[in-house]
């Protein structure tokens, strides 16, 4: 079994074997979530030279949230809509296989820097669209890499959908309307 870095790594490489193994490793789900959190924070320090640490805390969990909603969804478009007949996987599976495709995100700490932290914020934003492809390519056991781009791409698209109705029933000051 390889350590956290070296699933990192593995991941961020696109590496199938490395998402295999945190796909069938129950306990990685805590490495998963850690590797979540941390891009959450590189990501917070990277858009606003660092921000508070009030910001930095609620983008932390926020995407927690995301990553436990985007995996669900993720699961639902994947097992019910668009299986393969070897299509097999819980949404613990994608949770984990998410996670470590995060990994790339923790680049984006160096956006922070002027002039090449954009292009640098852009290029751990297409990686981790690849590493994403990977995971849920490996996590729904897909011969084919352009069906989990498709789940990715309708996932993407009910994802914005329910930030949208959210973002209706909240209103733009994040309240609930007549709050």
């Amino acid at each position: 079994m390889q350590s956290l870095t070296e699933r990192m790594i593995g991941a961020a490489k696109l590496q199938a074997p490395t998402y295999e193994e945190v796909e069938h490793d129950r306990g990685a789900t805590g490495q998963a979530a850690l590797i979540v959190v941390l891009a959450s924070l590189a990501a917070g320090i990277g858009a606003l030279g660092g921000g508070t640490i009030g910001f930095l805390l609620l983008n932390a969990v926020a995407a927690l949230l995301g990553w436990l909603i985007w995996a669900a969804i993720i699961w639902a478009v994947g097992t019910k809509l668009l299986p393969e007949a070897q299509t097999e996987a819980d949404v613990g599976q994608l949770l984990r296989t998410l996670g470590f495709a995060a990994t790339p995100g923790l680049l984006r700490v160096f956006g922070i820097i002027p002039v090449i932290g954009g292009i640098i914020w852009f290029i751990a934003s297409i990686w981790m669209l690849a590493t994403t492809i990977i995971a849920v390519r490996q996590a729904l056991d897909y011969q084919s890499t352009l069906r989990a781009v498709g789940v990715c791409v309708i996932g993407w698209v009910i994802q914005l959908l329910i930030m949208a109705l959210i973002g209706g029933i909240a209103g733009p000051t994040g309240t609930a309307p007549g709050m």
